[in-house]
């Protein structure tokens, strides 16, 4: 990035940390995204958003804002409708985007109005409706509507397991999602700018890929390339544009799927504001590109312009 690139960005603010069960996660993102922002020349500053976020964006004089928080309040448009009522540029999915790629519930409901393919499900509001969750057939995986991470997140083998599992869920969330387990392979698609990047192929020995497998263990294998012949490579990258797409996400973003027991794909949930660690995808697909980090996090600022 040329010196006068990183001025006409401005004051931009790097919204990171926030209130969710992901604040732990949104601050190690975003101070990598600091880090390279501050060494691509942009004046860029820390602000974890309080009650009177607004009020310190508006004093401090930020021109634009670079959303890295992760789950509720940062990554479901709320964050977006306040600087929208500011009139200031930000990084990412505006407020539809960012309300509809949160709710897996209402995701996957407008996939499967677009003829999308997306694992079967039933969304869970009470114990009334383990029974009907139960008829999908055991095994089952069973996730918070609204969380992150895999953050209350687990497998199901039985009617009591899916009772316990529900029960941990409902502590995220008032809606729960029971969808019908997929055996096949697990893949991530990160899209920006309205191009889909190289996949990566998860693996992993635990039963899914869970909290502790995304952020902690040394098990976890991330292959790019994926494995996959370049035509079905194109052609899933395609699927998870038009997935990404279809909730309203743009600028930057991750899309998740995996394939059936028999080899046809499923689409499972979008990130709108990914992990930036470590351990993240987007970066990872971002260097089977070409892109180092301080080239992909000044690539999403310019999706703020």
């Amino acid at each position: 990035m040329k010196a006068t690139d990183a001025v006409r960005f401005g004051k931009v603010a790097v919204l990171m940390g926030g209130r969710s069960a992901e604040r732990a996660i949104s601050l190690k993102s975003g101070a990598a995204v600091l880090q390279a922002l501050l060494a691509l020349g942009v004046d860029a500053h820390e602000i974890d958003p309080d009650e009177r976020v607004l009020e310190r964006l508006d004093r401090g004089g930020f021109d634009r804002a670079f959303i890295i928080l992760h789950g509720r309040g940062g990554e479901d448009g709320r964050i977006q409708g306040a600087l929208e009522t500011l009139g200031m540029p930000y990084t990412g999915s505006g407020v539809l985007g960012s309300a509809i790629g949160m709710d897996k519930v209402r995701t996957k409901m407008v996939w499967a109005g677009g003829d999308l393919p997306t694992a079967g499900f039933v969304v869970l509001r009470s114990q009334r409706d383990l029974d009907v969750a139960a008829g999908l057939g055991f095994p089952l995986m069973i996730k918070p509507a609204r969380e992150g991470s895999s953050l209350g997140m687990a497998r199901a083998d039985s009617p009591q397991e899916l009772a316990d599992a529900y029960q941990a869920a409902a502590a995220f969330d008032t809606e729960v999602i029971a969808e019908t387990w997929l055996s096949g392979a697990e893949y991530t698609c990160a899209i920006l700018d309205g191009e889909a990047l190289p996949l990566i192929r998860l693996e992993t020995p635990n039963a899914f890929y869970d909290f502790e497998a995304k952020y902690q263990a040394d098990t976890t294998s991330y292959l790019c390339p994926c494995g996959l012949p370049a035509d079905r490579e194109a052609e899933y990258g395609a699927l998870c544009l038009r997935a990404f797409e279809a909730v309203g996400a743009t600028g930057w973003g991750r899309v998740d799927f995996m394939l059936d027991s028999a080899g046809q794909p499923r689409l499972l949930e979008v990130n709108t504001v990914p992990g930036m660690t470590d351990h993240s995808l987007v970066p990872m697909a971002a260097a089977a590109r070409g892109m180092d980090f301080t080239d992909l996090v000044a690539r999403i600022l310019r999706t703020s312009l």
